[in-house]
């Protein structure tokens, strides 16, 4: 995994970016994300299909001790995931499937139980931004097609991922990521 980015472009921002290589490794990104949120928490994940939102989503569930497998939401937009340990519940919604943005987002009452729960939102750039000044972007890229096909490697590209962590607001502001590098 790499270092955490340069982030002097705007100052206090914190920002992290990694090299994921398998699916287990995403999960254990999942589970170390997991140790720096707290209750009232948006994350928005990033990425086209495929890329390890879900999985990165099962990590951040184990991480956060929540009751219930995490699978994707896609069909019934979101999950509530209880604690197990006292802590914050896990909001998981997959907001692929919705146009309407915060408007329609708001049927699903987020704003209820974004003050105590962790609440991930995959494909939720530019829909639910306004929910929080404050939110955590995660984007995931994997390489594909000829990008891929790294000549000489014995690894299998495809699951390789970028990974960019980048806080927004005021409580990430000088946040430390270096503990997912």
């Amino acid at each position: 995994m790499n270092a955490p980015l340069d982030s002097s472009a705007v100052p206090g921002t914190a920002a992290a970016q990694l090299t994921v290589r398998t699916s287990e490794d995403m999960r254990e990104l999942g589970r170390r994300l997991a140790g720096l949120l707290r209750a009232g928490d948006l994350v928005l994940l990033s990425g086209e299909l495929g890329a390890g939102k879900t999985t990165l989503t099962r990590g951040l569930g184990e991480g956060l001790g929540v009751r219930g497998a995490v699978t994707s939401p896609t069909f019934v937009i979101a999950r509530v995931h209880p604690s197990l340990v006292s802590g914050p519940a896990l909001v998981h919604v997959d907001a692929y499937r919705l146009s309407g943005g915060l408007d329609e987002m708001e049927d699903l009452d987020l704003d209820v139980s974004l003050p105590e729960s962790v609440t991930v939102v995959e494909w939720g750039d530019g829909k639910v931004e306004d929910l929080s000044e404050d939110r955590l972007r995660v984007v995931i890229e994997r390489a594909v097609g000829a990008e891929a096909a790294a000549p000489g490697s014995d690894e299998d590209a495809d699951d390789v991922r970028t990974v960019t962590v980048s806080g927004v607001g005021e409580r990430w502001r000088g946040a430390d990521l270096s503990s997912l590098v």
